[in-house]
């Protein structure tokens, strides 16, 4: 999918409707060990200021079921995630988002959830980017944010930020991220390359097809990955144990930086 993509048709805010994401996660680690792997994943692609005005039937919304979206898995752990990534982009000085919200996260499946990264996907009432959050979350139940944004903030643009959190105890906290997005009527990509002063390291890829969230695909999403989050954790694990069998260097993890945003 190329990601130079024109911006998404204007839906004004409370107008869109929930989507489930099939799609695959793509990793490769260029050194000092090539290790590379590629699993099916999906997740969801939530438009949050139409489901604050709209509930969807089939999406149980901080209620116990076996596909369900909690919202203290977000942000500062409140029950509105949406009012945090409001309150997060005022508190930036990014007051003009005034169209939708997007949130592509992974769901919580049999009540586990376990997120490496979420994106919330910032649109002003025309329909173009405005920011991008970027919420990641280590295996050590630490959470960092990285806000994007920039005078050349669009689909298909690269956008960088300085790596401050740890993630991986095969990478020191050090270097870069480039990130870029992209989405068409049917696809969805999101790439990060992880580079430093000895040029690329990693680069990742998040991509897959969309599809309306009802009650149909949710329970095709059960049945097919009943425990997909319990596996992103189990799959983590696993690719670790492979990278310290090639040896790779392994960095003790660091304290937290004192800001848990940064830009």
């Amino acid at each position: 999918m190329a990601l130079v993509t024109p911006p998404l048709t204007p839906q004004p805010a409370g107008q869109a409707e929930p989507l489930l994401v099939r799609g695959e996660v793509r990793h490769t680690r260029l050194r000092p060990a090539r290790h590379g792997f590629n699993y099916p994943t999906l997740f969801v692609l939530l438009p949050m200021r139409a489901l604050r005005a709209r509930p969807a039937a089939a999406l149980h919304r901080n209620q116990r079921a076996w596909f369900s979206f909690f919202d203290r898995d977000h942000g500062v752990g409140g029950d509105d995630a949406l009012a945090w990534a409001e309150g997060l982009l005022s508190q930036e000085g990014i007051d003009d988002v005034d169209g939708e919200i997007w949130l592509q996260t992974y769901p919580r499946m049999a009540g586990y959830a376990f997120k490496p990264v979420s994106f919330w996907y910032c649109h002003r009432a025309d329909g173009s980017l405005r920011a991008v959050l970027a919420e990641v979350n280590n295996t050590f139940g630490e959470r960092h944010v990285y806000v994007l944004d920039g005078p050349d903030l669009r689909l298909g643009a690269t956008l960088t930020a300085q790596k401050v959190f740890h993630v991986s105890p095969f990478c020191a906290v050090q270097g870069h991220y480039r990130f870029r997005f992209g989405r068409t009527a049917d696809r969805v990509v999101a790439r990060v390359e992880h580079g430093d002063s000895d040029g690329p390291l990693i680069n990742t890829s998040v991509s897959g097809h969309l599809q309306v969230l009802d009650a149909l695909s949710v329970r095709r999403a059960c049945w097919s990955m009943p425990l997909l989050t319990w596996g992103v954790l189990s799959r983590i694990h696993w690719q670790a144990l492979a990278l310290w069998r090639k040896r790779v260097p392994f960095f003790r993890k660091p304290a937290p930086p004192a800001a848990w945003v940064s830009r």
